[in-house]
C-alpha cells in the first residue's frame, strides 16, 4: 500500500483492544487494531526511523476517535467520515467500497462481493483484499463471512471478528441464512 505523504496517526483505546488511526489531508487512511496483520510498519515508533507523526488533535483523527467510541456503546450504526483509500490498487478499493454497502448488522460473502464488483472469478483476490483493508470497522470487512455462512478469516483476529458481529446482533450460526445480498443499501460514503 502506498499512503500519502501528509499522513498523521494517533492511538486510541477500545474494548477490543488498542487501536491505531491514521489520516491524510483527504481524510481517514487507517484504523488498525495494535496487534493485526497487514499493519504497517510505519505505525511502529520504537522500530521504524520513519513512522508516521503523531497529531492527536488532527480534526479527522478527533471524529474518527469519537463515532468509534458511539460505535462500541452501540449508540452509532454507520460511520460518517471522510475516507482516504487510495492507497489501495484500483482492485482494492473497488472491494472496499463494496464492503461499505454491507448495511450494520447484516453479513454477506466474499464470493457475492465479486459478483458485485462485476468480477466473479476473483473470490480469491476479493479475500486477499478484504484481508488488507486500512479501515477496520470503519470499512466493514468483519461483515464478510464464507460462502457458507462460517466465520472466516480476520485480520484483527476472529475473536475480533465474533465480538463485532455480536455487537451488530447477528446471530452466528454456521449456514446460508446468515449471508445477505449486500447490493441493497445504498448507505456508503461517497470518495
Amino acid at each position: 500500500m502506498k499512503f500519502d505523504p501528509s499522513i498523521v496517526q494517533t492511538r486510541v483505546q477500545s474494548p477490543l483492544g488498542d487501536m491505531l488511526l491514521a489520516a491524510t489531508n483527504k481524510g481517514l487512511a487507517g484504523a488498525w487494531f495494535t496487534d493485526q496483520r497487514h499493519r504497517p510498519e510505519a505505525l511502529d515508533f520504537k522500530n521504524v526511523p520513519h513512522a508516521w507523526p503523531t497529531q492527536d488533535s488532527h480534526p479527522t483523527l478527533l471524529e474518527a476517535a469519537r463515532q468509534l467510541a458511539e460505535f462500541f456503546k452501540g449508540k452509532r450504526k454507520a460511520f460518517d467520515l471522510p475516507l482516504d483509500i487510495n492507497g489501495g490498487t484500483l482492485f482494492q478499493q473497488s472491494v472496499w467500497r463494496a464492503l461499505l454497502k454491507i448495511p450494520y448488522g447484516k453479513t454477506t460473502s466474499y464470493g457475492s462481493i465479486s459478483r458485485q464488483i462485476e468480477n466473479p472469478a476473483a473470490v480469491r483476490a476479493v479475500g486477499a483484499a478484504v484481508g488488507r483493508n486500512p479501515l477496520s470497522l470503519i470499512v466493514p470487512c468483519h461483515r464478510v463471512l464464507g460462502g457458507d455462512g462460517s466465520l472466516t478469516g480476520y485480520a484483527g483476529g476472529l475473536h475480533r471478528k465474533t465480538a463485532l458481529l455480536e455487537l451488530e446482533g447477528v446471530a452466528l450460526q454456521a449456514g446460508p441464512d446468515l449471508l445477505t445480498n449486500s447490493r441493497a443499501s445504498s448507505l456508503a460514503p461517497s470518495f
